[in-house]
């Protein structure tokens, strides 16, 4: 009678508001990303011009015939929209919170009977975000059956106590007097190392395991163990849980910073939003594991989730492949940012939300911390300091075994103690203000201001008023998150000397200076980068402009990407990527990007969240003019040569924000960057121009793994060695036959207007990127891409059986 864990995934239907039939659909789904946008659209620039939509789901379930003595449950790991689940009619539960994983009993169903069930997902109040978040079912869902003994759900609970001991609290249900618990730890088939306790009268089992060879978690060594843990009694075994998780040590303070295992770490972060770009916000292990590996490969050790929880597939991937994560609970508390946002709801939902948080990420050795919210201006007055300490409390005294942090915006605090509150705003309620030439603060508002005067974020914050709008806050928690105001590190740390510091949210261009001040001032730990990849939604926030087109960082229709990721949204990497690198010392070789020939001659109208337009590419077809080359290196001096012809040496390196600056002619060839140090040459790298570029398909993946897997396949005009000319671009189809189907398609134009659902495509800046899902068949997936002027392109693929149903997260 142990428990068991399946996916509730497959034979949904759901239909949208307005149409007649439903369509069949296997979660996760995103009903929102495939609906026209318009410059009407009433989630305008904060969710990319998308409609809102309610979407009606359901699906039929025969009740096992063991259900009277079992008891059942969905577990729905998040739903965007207002959501209510019915069986057979009746109101089983509800959820405002699209990102706060919720249980759903399936009490009083009939053995052997067909219940219906049904998923609404109400996302018409829009906006009620800043950013894109799709609609609907979007994370995958679960069918938990236990017995009337059982392990409760995310009932095992695992700290390190110091590197060679691990004490286990495992709390059951229903279990008699004299159960036992009986707790193994295994890693990589090595010798298991066992430890018991029996039940005690409040349900819970404490015990101690000492592992004399612990192989300790780390970002560098991300040693992951096989937990099982057995509850037993009258002879039988009652329920079994398995896991994996990592042991690691973590303290902070002022003095020593952040040390894992007694080791001092500097977080490297990059903030990354929940959608999955042309998959909209349909959450995906491949996916999310994806985006993870790449941020890894680019020198990147910590993520921020901005501004809600990670999926539990995003944490699986921090877990194996060793980034550290700060879990950020919300965007929003009881003040508006947005009319429909869910402030309305915060007081009375925010302990729910927090304890479903920390219930997901208790035994994950990736995260090190947690994030009460983000750019909260209600912690600018007493109310909302009060209310930063009794969250904090909350969170503390269900996991105190990591800190708690809050992301303040210094600027938004001093003009929120200053004004009055968004409520009383019409440009984000409808309401004309309450008192005359008062003005609330919000994110929104502060990134206009930004667009608008340069560095007033940072001169703003180092005013007294800031820190007196702000240190009440940053008391109330263990570590101060800082956004955007690197220039009070110095001075704060001399004012608070107790205070730990996190550079919370900053602009990727201002890395150099604010890694300076992270190396080299005591109780500073780390930055994270807005983004690390890019996101639907707050459209046009980091999108360089040209000529007459917009100005405003808050673009107007069809601004689509927000445009600040050191990533795209297809996950091709741009400049801020190769300057990480040289920052950080992760490059081994100095990294060139050229600013886009045909922007040539049009004035560029720059945003503060995106310092270069610049990409790493020299194949520009026919275009000709002046080239603006930026080479990013930790060196001394680069030299640049062009076709066997020096262009000149340039000083680099930390003097020089690590970026040396050239302009030339542009020519087709090969450039080369050579990097010197003390006069000897330490790397070089090369960027050359595509030959004779043709339709090319290029897959990430050979092999899908079921119908939860995906294989990402490039469409590229590029010649033989690879080399894509960005100037190329075409309309291109894709056609799917065998084991898969299409789920995604698109490129990452800023404003693009075509549907990511469609099997038609144009390609932006050479490239296109097609998304397939695997199906419950095995065989040849064969994918043909046939374009209107470059003729066409197959290659073949294989769908595999899936090795292993995916392991039970829920």
């Amino acid at each position: 009678m142990t428990t068991t864990t399946e996916l509730f995934t497959d034979d949904w239907e759901v239909r949208l508001a307005g149409e007649e039939h439903a369509t069949p659909v296997r979660l996760p789904h995103d009903a929102m990303i495939g609906l026209t946008r318009s410059a009407d659209a009433a989630t305008g620039n904060h969710g990319g011009y998308f409609p809102g939509v309610a979407a009606h789901y359901t699906r039929r379930w025969t009740v096992p015939t063991d259900a009277a003595e079992r008891s059942y449950s969905l577990v729905f790991e998040g739903v965007q929209g207002e959501t209510r689940v019915l069986v057979d009619g009746h109101e089983a539960a509800s959820c405002v919170d699209g990102y706060r994983e919720f249980a759903v009993p399936l009490d009083g169903v009939v053995p052997g009977s067909v219940v219906e069930i049904e998923v609404v997902a109400d996302n018409t109040r829009v906006p009620n975000s800043r950013w894109y978040t799709g609609t609907g079912i979007y994370r995958p869902v679960w069918l938990r059956s236990t017995g009337a003994v059982r392990i409760a759900r995310d009932g095992v609970r695992i700290v390190t106590r110091e590197r060679g001991s691990a004490s286990v609290t495992v709390l059951t249900e229903g279990a008699p007097a004299g159960a036992d618990v009986e707790v193994a730890f295994a890693f990589a088939g090595d010798e298991t190392v066992i430890g018991s306790a029996a039940v005690g009268a409040d349900g819970a089992a404490e015990l101690r395991i000492e592992l004399p060879e612990v192989r300790p978690w780390s970002a560098e060594t991300p040693n992951l163990y096989d937990v099982t843990v057995t509850l037993r009694g009258g002879g039988a075994t009652l329920d079994v849980a398995r896991l994996r998780t990592g042991l690691r040590t973590l303290e902070v303070d002022a003095q020593h910073g952040l040390r894992v295992n007694g080791e001092r770490v500097l977080l490297r972060g990059a903030c990354v939003h929940h959608d999955n770009g042309v998959l909209g916000a349909a959450t995906f292990a491949a996916s999310e594991f994806r985006r993870a590996r790449l941020l890894k490969e680019a020198g990147f050790n910590a993520i921020r989730s901005a501004h809600n929880p990670l999926s539990r597939a995003f944490l699986d991937a921090c877990d194996e492949l060793g980034l550290y994560v700060m879990d950020e609970l919300t965007d929003v508390w009881v003040t508006h940012k947005t009319p429909h946002d869910e402030a309305e709801h915060f007081a009375e939902q925010w302990r729910a939300s927090a304890a479903a948080m920390i219930a997901k990420d208790r035994n994950r050795p990736s995260v090190i911390m947690y994030s009460l919210g983000n750019e909260i201006a209600d912690t600018a007055n007493a109310a909302g300091v009060a209310l930063a300490g009794e969250i904090h409390a909350f969170v503390t005294a269900a996991d105190p075994t990591r800190p708690t942090t809050l992301a303040v915006n210094a600027m938004v605090n001093m003009l929120a103690a200053r004004g009055s509150s968004p409520f009383e705003h019409e440009n984000y309620t409808g309401a004309a203000p309450a008192k005359k030439g008062k003005r609330e603060a919000t994110s929104t508002e502060a990134n206009a201001i930004t667009a608008q005067l340069g560095t007033i974020m940072q001169l703003a914050a180092r005013l007294p008023a800031a820190d007196r709008a702000s240190r009440d806050a940053f008391a109330a928690v263990d570590i101060a998150g800082y956004n955007y105001a690197h220039g009070r590190f110095r001075g704060d740390r001399r004012k608070y000397p107790e205070r730990v510091i996190v550079d919370s949210e900053s602009m990727s261009g201002d890395l150099p200076e604010i890694w300076d001040r992270v190396e080299n001032v005591a109780g500073v730990i780390g930055s994270f980068q807005w983004t690390g990849w890019d996101y639907l939604g707050e459209a046009g926030i980091g999108s360089w402009s040209y000529g007459d087109e917009s100005r405003s960082i808050n673009k107007p229709f069809p601004a689509l990407v927000a445009g600040c990721g050191t990533f795209d949204i297809t996950g091709q990497p741009g400049a801020p990527a190769l300057l990480v690198g040289a920052v950080w010392g992760t490059a081994s070789a100095p990294g060139i990007a050229v600013r886009p020939l045909d922007r040539t001659g049009l004035k560029a109208n720059k945003t503060p969240w995106r310092s270069t337009d610049a990409l790493p590419s020299w194949s520009w077809g026919s275009l000709r003019g002046t080239a603006e080359v930026e080479v990013y290196s930790a060196a001394d001096r680069v030299e640049l040569v062009l076709n066997g012809r020096s262009l000149g040496r340039r000083r680099a390196g930390r003097r020089a924000g690590f970026v040396a600056r050239f302009r030339a002619p542009y020519e087709p060839g090969e450039l080369t960057a050579i990097a010197f140090t003390r006069g000897v040459e330490t790397g070089r790298s090369s960027l050359r121009t595509a030959a004779e570029p043709t339709l090319r398909l290029r897959a990430e993946s050979d092999t899908l793994a079921g119908p939860d897997d995906l294989a990402y396949l490039w469409i590229e005009f590029a010649d033989a060695g690879g080399v894509v000319d960005l100037a190329t671009d075409d309309r291109v189809t894709v056609t799917v036959e065998g084991a898969a189907t299409l789920a995604g398609l698109g490129s990452a134009h800023p404003t693009d207007l075509e549907p990511y659902t469609g099997a038609t495509h144009a390609t932006y800046r050479g490239r296109a990127l097609a998304v397939l899902r695997g199906t419950d068949a095995a065989g040849p997936v064969v994918v043909t891409v046939r374009s209107e002027q470059h003729g066409e392109a197959t290659i073949e693929l294989a769908a595999v059986p899936a090795a292993d149903a995916l392991e039970a997260r829920a």
